[in-house]
C-alpha cells in the first residue's frame, strides 16, 4: 500500500471535485460540509482522497461523503480513510459511527462491512426523495439508502 496522510482541511481548501464524486448534490454538500470537518488524505502531497465526518446525535457522528480519485481507487486508500475515521471518533469519545451508501453501491458495502460496520436498516426510495436526476451504478438504478453502523 502506499504511504498516505490524512489531515483536516480547512473550509476554503476542500476540494468540491473530490465531493462531487460520492454525492451529486452540491446543495447537500454545501449543507453537510457547513456543519461537519473534511479530512483529506494525500500521497506525497497531492489530495488523493477526502471524507467528510458530522455529529449527528449525541455520541453519534457519521460518515456523510467519502471518496477517492478515479486513477487511485483500489489502492486501499478508502479502507485507510474509514479506519482513520473510526480511530477519529473513538478519540473524540463517540459511541457509534455511522455510514449510509446506495443500494447499488457493491464495492462501499463491502468496504464497509470489511470495516466492520454492519447494516441497520434500509431508508427505502431516500434516492428518489432527494435527487432529481437518476444514479445508476454497477447497471442498478440507486433508489434506497443502505444504512450501516460500527458501535465504538
Amino acid at each position: 500500500m502506499v504511504d498516505i496522510s490524512i489531515k483536516e482541511l480547512d473550509y476554503e481548501s476542500i476540494p468540491y471535485n473530490l465531493l462531487l464524486l460520492a454525492d451529486d448534490s452540491k446543495d447537500a454538500i454545501e449543507d453537510y460540509i457547513s456543519r461537519g470537518r473534511c479530512y483529506g488524505a494525500y500521497i506525497n502531497q497531492n489530495i488523493v482522497g477526502i471524507y467528510v465526518l458530522l455529529k449527528t446525535r449525541s455520541f453519534t457522528i457519521e460518515i456523510v461523503n467519502i471518496a477517492v480519485k478515479k486513477e487511485y481507487q483500489n489502492q486501499g486508500i478508502g479502507k485507510k480513510m474509514v479506519l482513520d475515521a473510526i480511530n477519529r471518533a473513538k478519540l473524540e469519545n463517540f459511541k457509534v459511527l455511522e455510514v449510509g451508501t446506495g443500494n447499488c453501491g457493491i464495492c462501499q458495502l463491502a468496504l464497509y462491512q470489511k470495516c466492520g460496520f454492519r447494516i441497520t436498516h434500509v431508508d427505502r426510495d431516500f434516492f428518489n426523495k432527494h435527487y432529481e436526476e437518476k444514479i445508476i451504478e454497477n447497471g442498478i438504478e440507486c433508489v434506497d439508502m443502505i444504512r450501516l453502523s460500527i458501535d465504538l
